[in-house]
């Protein structure tokens, strides 16, 4: 999946009143990250998954990656601070269940896994959330781990500095302000 692909899928989880909101969190969490408090939720190998799992979410291109965005302290902090303890625990079950899958895969723990291998059992995490996704509502049961995770991941770096400004350029005020302009010119005047 591409980043603007990602960035309508976390879109469409939002109504538009919504949207902004989620973007003002997020920044607000962001002012949290990166000064070297330890970490409150995950352990230090829960801690490596959510990286491994988040840098293939989103590994650095052209731009930093969910790594760079510190995205694995943003959901260490939400964990602390806004996930219910049932909630919480269905996640830490969610990146053990990863682990169980890279060893049964290929033999060892997840982010001790090569590139390929990493991608090739997220791709079919992915798969298994697409079809849930797909199923009637009525039979769903309980999202996949991955669909949150995901979602984790993009909310994280797309409301981070990175992923905000740096690859999508947003500005709150972009430009600049040029009271009454005349309707009939092309160009502002200076």
């Amino acid at each position: 999946m591409d980043r603007r692909a990602a960035l309508r899928l976390l879109g469409a989880t939002t109504t538009a009143a919504t949207a902004t909101d989620l973007h003002a969190l997020g920044r607000a969490l962001h002012r949290h990250l990166g000064r070297g408090a330890p970490l409150r939720v995950l352990d230090p190998h829960q801690n490596a998954t959510v990286i491994a799992v988040s840098d293939v979410i989103l590994p650095a291109t052209d731009t930093p990656g969910a790594k760079a965005a510190l995205v694995n302290e943003f959901i260490d902090l939400l964990l602390a601070d806004w996930y219910e303890p049932e909630d919480r625990d269905r996640i830490l079950a969610g990146l053990a269940e990863v682990d169980a899958r890279a060893r049964a895969a290929f033999g060892k723990d997840f982010v001790d896994g090569t590139g390929a291998e990493q991608a090739a059992l997220l791709a079919a995490l992915d798969d298994a959330a697409a079809r849930w996704n797909a199923a009637p509502q009525a039979t769903r049961g309980p999202q996949p781990f991955y669909r949150e995770i995901k979602w984790l991941t993009l909310f994280g770096y797309y409301t981070s500095e990175i992923g905000a400004e740096q690859e999508q350029h947003y500005a709150i005020v972009p430009g600049r302000y040029v009271p009454c302009a005349p309707a009939d010119t092309a160009v502002a005047p200076e």
